[in-house]
């Protein structure tokens, strides 16, 4: 897809991807090292990857990382999530995270929700 046509969360997860190309090149064993673990993490265990997605998301909001907010909704669309589970999860957080999470879950994950809902032809990317 050319970078014309992508949305601004697209935008987000490829430039999240390139920084971490050229972290990958100029550092490959912290690189790996950090890949190898997420990969652990994020692996089907007692909890399934759809749960961890969604754990994912909430500490995400509550850290107010944008580029994890963003990744971490597509990774639970990708994992089957509905709408009505990720808003539920997001209501968790915000209990938890007060305003600052609030703002987050009704801007930033309501605009990945409707960008990716419009174009989920995209894959999970390594994070």
């Amino acid at each position: 897809m050319d970078q014309q046509q992508m949305n601004p969360m697209e935008m987000a997860l490829l430039d999240y991807k390139e920084g971490l190309g050229v972290f990958q090149q100029k550092m490959p064993k912290i690189a790996q090292k950090y890949i190898d673990f997420t990969d652990v993490c994020f692996a089907e265990g007692e909890l399934s990857q759809k749960q961890k997605q969604l754990i994912a998301l909430g500490i995400s909001v509550v850290a107010q990382d944008e580029y994890c907010i963003i990744y971490h909704t597509k990774g639970c669309m990708d994992q089957g999530c509905s709408e009505e589970e990720i808003l539920e999860a997001i209501g968790v957080t915000a209990a938890f995270g007060g305003g600052a999470a609030m703002s987050q879950a009704v801007t930033l994950v309501q605009e990945a929700l409707n960008e990716f809902g419009q174009n989920s032809s995209g894959q999970n990317q390594e994070h």
